[in-house]
């Protein structure tokens, strides 16, 4: 308990972990709330909770609640899965595929998402796990980063053909990008013409600061 009232003066890290993915991964008591971070930036819960919370109220909670199955890749601590679960009250199937197993391990042991019961976590690369499942979902949250770094396939039209694929009539895709650079407002602004006449794409950009979502309808 004193951590947490430090925390508002300054962040109380209280666990550091090394990892081959992700490098170095923290959890730290900041103004009041565990946070998971990377060396540059908010992994889970923090700036990236209020990111993804934002994109869901875009989509709508009330819709949210009558989605049967959501896929959530790139899953760190678990934040925007608790978002659906806790506050949207989302009570359907949740899969994350989450890359490197060091961040789930500080989620169950810190943010206790293995408490969850309808989410099935799965350690594997997001491009691989998209190639190899035959479900179909109503929502994909896609939020796949190595500290600030997005990784190219993300906005291949392979990748971006496949997730379409996977995704039911009616339903949305949800993607957290960053924009730090103009070359990066030039991917995002290519990656949204790669939708055709069947699709309803919405850009909210400087989502706290440096963060671009996009809203993605698959129309019938």
């Amino acid at each position: 308990m004193l951590k947490k009232l430090l925390s508002y003066f300054i962040p109380i890290n209280i666990h550091q972990k090394k990892s081959e993915i992700n490098k170095n991964l923290e959890v730290t008591w900041n103004n009041g709330q565990l946070v998971m971070d990377s060396k540059n930036t908010n992994y889970s819960y923090g700036s990236l909770q209020r990111i993804l919370r934002k994109g869901l109220h875009y989509i709508g909670f009330e819709r949210i609640r009558n989605f049967k199955t959501v896929l959530v890749l790139g899953v760190a601590g678990g934040s925007v899965i608790k978002t659906l679960v806790d506050e949207i009250k989302f009570k359907g199937a949740v899969t994350g595929v989450e890359i490197d197993p060091k961040t789930i391990e500080l989620a169950n042991k810190y943010f206790d998402l293995d408490k969850i019961p309808n989410l099935e976590l799965v350690i594997d690369d997001a491009f691989e796990f998209v190639l190899k499942t035959r479900e179909k979902y109503d929502l994909i949250i896609i939020d796949v980063f190595q500290d600030t770094v997005m990784p190219n396939f993300l906005f291949e039209e392979f990748f971006i053909n496949r997730i379409n694929f996977l995704l039911n009539v009616n339903g949305f895709i949800l993607f957290n990008t960053m924009v730090l650079t103009d070359e990066h407002k030039q991917r995002n602004t290519a990656y949204r013409s790669k939708f055709n006449a069947h699709y309803s794409v919405r850009m909210y950009p400087k989502v706290e600061d440096h963060n671009e979502l996009f809203t993605i309808k698959k129309l019938g």
